[in-house]
């Protein structure tokens, strides 16, 4: 097989998040905080960034390539600089890179009504001694809250 044909390493390696793309979620996940005005508008959906990687790995020049509004689009851009990479060596040199990812935002849900159920039998009635028991009387109670 020739030199051409062989699956060599990356000619240019890329900054990697440490942990790599599981930790990357778990950290954006961890720090992403619901806007409060697309809360009330119940605006949901996925923001679209790109952002430069430093030699030192810090993150700088985000900028939102397709936003949804509402704060969304701010809330990314904070929570993308608070990144931190280990850099990449490129034949011995560090080097800067650009990056993009998505961010996504989704309502949290809703939570399940609690809904109480109790079934009282109310107490009888002293009856005179001529007249058989018969009817038994319930009452119901259902609370939703």
């Amino acid at each position: 097989m020739s030199e051409k044909n062989k699956k060599g390493k990356k000619f240019v390696a890329a900054p990697e998040y440490p942990g790599g793309n599981a930790a990357l979620k778990k950290f954006i996940n961890g720090n992403l905080r619901y806007p409060e005005e697309a809360l009330a508008s119940q605006v949901e959906g996925v923001v679209h960034v790109s952002y430069t990687v430093t030699n030192d790995g810090n993150v700088e020049d985000v900028v939102v390539k397709k936003g949804i509004g509402y704060g969304c689009d701010e809330e990314a851009v904070r929570v993308i600089s608070l990144l931190k990479y280990e850099p990449a060596h490129n034949r011995g040199f560090r080097v800067r890179s650009t990056l993009r990812t998505r961010i996504f935002f989704r309502l949290p849900a809703a939570p399940a009504p609690v809904i109480a159920y109790s079934v009282v039998k109310e107490k009888e009635k002293q009856k005179p001694a001529g007249k058989p028991a018969g009817n038994n009387s319930y009452g119901y109670t259902i609370t939703i809250g």
